[in-house]
């Protein structure tokens, strides 16, 4: 599955974050393409594209707002 805490992503580096993004776009382009559709499989991929959408925006903005409570 694609759960994707934030606590994961701060131990990543850039690379392995990059990595892991076209994983997860890879998986929701299969997901929506097969027959057998599943809406939690989708909305769990997308809500994951959007953690690490978030933390790159937030890294190159160059705020330090990241919450204690995803460490």
């Amino acid at each position: 599955m694609a759960v994707l805490r934030m606590g994961e992503i701060l131990k990543m580096d850039k690379k392995a974050r990059e990595t892991k993004m076209n994983e997860l776009r890879l998986e929701l382009v299969r997901v929506q393409a097969s027959s057998s559709r599943t809406p939690a499989k989708t909305k769990e991929i997308k809500k994951a594209i959007a953690r690490l959408l978030t933390f790159a925006q937030t890294e190159k903005s160059g705020r330090k707002h990241l919450n204690k409570t995803w460490r």
